[in-house]
């Protein structure tokens, strides 16, 4: 439906919506290429400060995820005036000092009336033409490297219920809050063929968009994947994201389940957990794997290696 849509030939445009990349870039000189995107979604916890930091790292990520840095952002707000400005406060407070943490700046915005609260960010940055890292170009015996654990729309779901606590919660939230920052530059100051983060998606949809638009399949190590604690408990009694089961209807065509160790079923909920402000899923050559992995540990980063990137059907994920 997007190619309805589609801009016209414009030459300086590198990456439109294609291959479903994380953001555009626009070619503005011989060594420079600017980066546009644009996210904002609703609240996924109470604390409105906390709420801020997590949805501005989920922006920012879009621009990391490309190989760039973020200069610029701008506040995307939809609040009802009944909600006061105590709270909108601590939501754009959040926002700021995470795009300050970016070496970035906030430059204004816009903001709605609104019944149902919602807060984002539009992000500027910039990346040298030749370093762009888009989600196409993964070949296989590439490594695939994943940055954060898995799970958050689950814990989200759990917040909701009251199973959880924004204490008892607190490592899912700082991750969240966590900028892919250090991830993005191990991947500039190694070298990956191909990136992705994980948003709504999950693990099987923004690998399968990857695969696509590489042309390869993958071989996915289930024992590999790096969930939070109780991910699993939760999926097991059905505590997930309603978006969960378009996911899953999404992926099931996709999905080759090669063990009968594993209960298929529960784990594709897992997989298919709408991620927010998830890791960097990274495609890396295979003789750069150890470089790989010095690089994100000495940044602090606890990357893990959940598959490779395998010949067959373009698309195709074989659990294992």
């Amino acid at each position: 439906m997007l190619e309805k849509i589609a801009p016209s030939h414009v030459a300086e445009l590198m990456v439109g919506f294609e291959t479903s990349d994380d953001a555009a870039v626009y070619r503005l000189s011989e060594d420079m290429a600017a980066l546009l995107t644009v996210d904002f979604f609703t609240p996924i916890v109470d604390d409105p400060y906390d709420f801020g930091r997590i949805t501005a790292a989920n922006a920012l990520s879009d621009i990391y995820a490309m190989g760039g840095r973020p200069l610029a952002a701008m506040n995307l707000l939809a609040f009802p005036c009944s909600m006061g400005p105590d709270v909108v406060g601590e939501v754009v407070r959040g926002g700021a000092e995470k795009v300050a943490e970016a070496g970035a700046v906030i430059v204004g915005g816009h903001t709605i009336d609104d019944k149902e609260p919602k807060y984002g960010l539009a992000v500027f940055g910039t990346v040298h033409p030749d370093a762009v890292v888009r989600n196409a170009g993964a070949q296989p015996c590439d490594v695939l490297f994943l940055t954060k654990p898995v799970g958050t729309g689950i814990f989200g779901t759990a917040l909701k219920n009251g199973l959880e606590t924004e204490e008892t919660a607190r490592i899912v939230i700082e991750t969240m809050a966590t900028l892919n920052r250090v991830a993005a530059e191990a991947m500039q100051e190694v070298g990956v063929r191909a990136a992705t983060d994980l948003t709504g998606f999950g693990v099987l949809g923004h690998l399968h968009e990857m695969l696509v638009a590489s042309g390869c399949a993958a071989e996915l190590d289930l024992a590999a994947v790096p969930l939070f604690d109780r991910a699993l408990e939760y999926a097991a009694r059905g505590v997930v994201p309603g978006r969960t089961a378009d996911v899953i209807a999404f992926a099931e065509p996709f999905t080759r389940w090669e063990s009968a160790d594993f209960d298929a079923a529960l784990w594709m909920q897992v997989l298919c957990d709408p991620q927010t402000s998830g890791g960097l899923l990274m495609s890396v050559p295979e003789e750069s794997a150890e470089e790989m992995r010095v690089a994100l540990a000495g940044r602090g980063a606890n990357a893990s290696v959940i598959g490779r990137i395998v010949e067959g059907e373009p698309g195709t994920i074989s659990v294992k």
